[in-house]
């Protein structure tokens, strides 16, 4: 996959404010954009992430069912996490899997990159699918507050639910599958 255009950044002529929780930075700042408007602008910084489309050798899909703070529900989603300082998202995906999933995978392809919410925040998802799983003996401490249930699907079962609209599901876990779908495809 070809990597994302070149960054043009605006000019910053000050900073309005800032504030940090957790892993993010909302900054409010006043830019000269490349066309050269200026205004105030809001953006969420965000240290990257990435997320892998797990497939058994069976074919069956390993899908997360996740309660989600911001949406006060669970929806359905590929596991994923947020890049630590440092972290190479091949590695942060690695840690992920057995963290959320409890599974290993011996098979890693780049999916390519997506941009979540470009109105807003900077963050890069590193989409990857992962095979050649194995299942971990026995569960790997993840996030004290991540409520998680792992479930198998086929592809069939997968695609019904997408499309049902039954289920809660994000937009950087429809983008990951239709991605796997077409590596899958192709091979």
């Amino acid at each position: 996959m070809a990597p994302l255009s070149p960054p043009e950044p605006a000019e910053l002529l000050d900073t309005l404010a800032s504030l940090s929780v957790r892993k993010l930075r909302m900054e409010i700042q006043h830019l000269r954009l490349p066309l050269g408007v200026e205004g105030t602008y809001g953006c969420i910084r965000h240290p990257g992430a990435s997320l892998a489309v797990p497939v058994l050798n069976d074919g069956r899909v390993v899908v997360l069912r996740q309660y989600r703070f911001a949406v006060q529900r669970r929806i359905l989603e590929f596991p994923a996490g947020t890049l630590e300082p440092e972290e190479q998202p091949q590695a942060a995906m690695e840690r992920e899997l057995q963290e959320e999933a409890g599974y290993t995978a011996s098979r890693w392809d780049s999916l390519g990159l997506l941009l979540p919410c470009p109105g807003y925040s900077d963050e890069v998802i590193h989409l990857f699918l992962a095979r050649e799983l194995t299942p971990l003996p026995l569960p790997v401490a993840g996030d004290s507050d991540e409520d998680i249930e792992v479930l198998l699907l086929s592809p069939a079962e997968l695609d019904a639910l997408l499309a049902s609209g039954d289920e809660a599901l994000d937009g950087k876990t429809v983008t990951a599958w239709f991605r796997a779908k077409q590596l899958l495809a192709s091979h």
